[in-house]
């Protein structure tokens, strides 16, 4: 377990719903459409405080990882909540333990800016997806677009320390970690994006 993730996350856990409730609202119609392709056995990272099982399709069979025990505190309710099946375990997608081939798609939120080794995440979730699985990833990332690029690149030492990479080329590091890359929809400029790919 990386602790200092960990304990970044933990500490954020109080505030992560305030904090997030506008972007929510903002994504409901993107992320109800992203979460709508679920099937099959699905691998859900990172489950945060669960604010993300609003928008799932009922009567799916979700494991929903995530590093901090604070924010799965606070996603126990939402999950029983929930007219299917979500497990919630704490963990770190550096290092799963989970068995080689055992889900059919993997899902991710805003998650692979603030893994420490993207990389080595990404090739964790391929090693866990059946060959042939799919990965579906909703993230904010760094841009390609000058000065707005400079701009994440600067903020990223600050934002890092409290939160997320904010300039993270999350599309080139699923294809590092041996994905083939399917399609990618821009849903807020270049920044805001939906990456589908398969293991």
């Amino acid at each position: 377990m990386d602790n200092v993730a960990q304990a970044k996350w933990d500490r954020a856990a109080a505030t992560f719903d305030a904090a997030s409730a506008r972007s929510e609202h903002r994504w409901q119609g993107p992320k109800t459409e992203f979460f709508n392709a679920m099937e099959g056995r699905v691998l859900f990272l990172a489950a945060g405080t669960g604010l993300d099982f609003q928008f799932f399709p009922p009567g799916r069979d979700v494991l929903a990882l995530d590093i901090s025990e604070k924010m799965l505190e606070q996603a126990r309710p939402r999950a029983k909540a929930y007219e299917g099946e979500i497990e919630l375990r704490l963990a770190d997608v550096q290092n799963l333990e989970l068995e080689d081939d055992s889900f059919d798609q993997i899902f991710t939120s805003c998650t692979f800016c603030s893994v420490p080794d993207p990389v080595k995440g990404l090739k964790e979730l391929r090693r866990v997806l059946k060959p042939g699985g799919e990965l579906h990833m909703f993230e904010h990332t760094g841009s390609r677009w000058p000065p707005f690029n400079v701009m994440l690149h600067l903020m990223t030492p600050i934002t890092s320390r409290f939160g997320p990479w904010v300039n993270r080329d999350t599309v080139g590091n699923v294809g590092a970690a041996g994905f083939l890359v399917r399609r990618v929809n821009n849903i807020y400029l270049d920044v805001v994006k939906t990456i589908h790919a398969e293991a």
